[in-house]
């Protein structure tokens, strides 16, 4: 068996990764960084040794206790994971595990608001790291159960919300539409690593009338709706907003809940209040009617197809957007 400094000067990748898999399993964690730190600087010389190294910052984040784990919350580590290292390290550590050791920044922030949605209270936790979001550190009342990632060593899982079952129905006339650039902007955020990583399709309107209207506007005359909750909505888009589609690199959850958070805003008028007030938010949200639709056939792939009204002021918006992967 090669040392690993016979397998980075050999240029040997698959036996620096059965090496990093060694180290895991004998909880070697010094060792994996200097193979990590090896086989970065093996590129110098020609070797593409990037996966293992990637590979390494991956296990890391993942099995190695928080003093080595919170290291590679850095700019470029892990750029070939299963996804990003900061939802990867807040999957499987606590906040306190990480708090002593981490080098600030953004990607530190990440983390923190990935422990956020997975249920702890960060607030006055957070000095010294950069507000990139300017979310609440606590989930709020009103927020769903958002669909969290599960990283392994070889796999991960990246749930969907429970879909609705919605009924068939006839949307009727198309409302006349109307500029409002920066609701559709927003909409169109949530999935723009769809469309731009990825096979992506992105459609948005906004019209005078109902969710329905605005259904019809995007072309549609029949189909199937449901009404759902702002809580549900949100889930989706969140969701939605964490993935990268059947191509693009993974945002994670936090990034989904933000852009989530920024329509919801732009939606209820509250995106000039940003950081927005919490319950104001909240309440905004569940004055809308919210409308889970689809054209009556079967999906493949990633799809968001969501209608929103706002009964007080007469006008709605749709947006229809899919993914995948052929």
């Amino acid at each position: 068996m090669k040392s690993v400094d016979e397998a980075v000067r050999d240029g040997d990748l698959d036996e620096l990764v059965r090496r990093v898999d060694r180290l895991c399993s004998t909880r070697e964690w010094d060792e994996l960084v200097r193979l990590r730190d090896k086989a970065k600087a093996a590129v110098e010389r020609g070797f593409q040794l990037w996966p293992a190294a990637s590979y390494a910052e991956y296990r890391l984040a993942l099995e190695a206790p928080g003093e080595w784990a919170a290291t590679v919350l850095v700019e470029g580590s892990g750029f070939m994971a299963l996804g990003p290292l900061h939802e990867v390290a807040a999957s499987t550590h606590t906040w306190a595990e990480l708090a002593d050791h981490h080098p600030g920044g953004a990607h530190v922030a990440l983390a923190a608001q990935e422990r956020v949605l997975r249920g702890e209270d960060l607030t006055g936790r957070l000095d010294g790291l950069p507000e990139i979001f300017e979310l609440p550190p606590v989930l709020q009342p009103w927020e769903p159960a958002y669909a969290l990632a599960t990283y392994r060593p070889d796999t991960a899982d990246f749930p969907t919300p429970e879909r609705p079952s919605p009924l068939p129905t006839l949307f009727g006339a198309p409302g006349g539409r109307v500029d409002d650039p920066v609701v559709t902007t927003a909409l169109i955020d949530i999935v723009r690593t769809w469309a731009g990583e990825s096979n992506g399709r992105v459609e948005t309107i906004a019209v005078e009338g109902d969710a329905t209207a605005a259904v019809a506007a995007l072309g549609l005359s029949s189909g199937r709706l449901i009404e759902i909750t702002a809580a549900d909505a949100l889930a989706h888009m969140a969701w939605a907003g964490a993935s990268g589609g059947a191509h693009g690199r993974r945002r994670g959850a936090a990034t989904g809940r933000f852009r989530a958070w920024w329509a919801l805003a732009t939606l209820t008028g509250l995106d000039e209040d940003w950081p927005v007030d919490p319950d104001a938010l909240g309440n905004a949200a569940a004055e809308l009617t919210w409308i889970w639709w689809d054209a009556a056939e079967p999906d493949t792939g990633w799809s968001l197809r969501l209608a929103v009204a706002d009964p007080a002021d007469g006008l709605a918006w749709a947006l229809n957007a899919s993914d995948a992967t052929s």
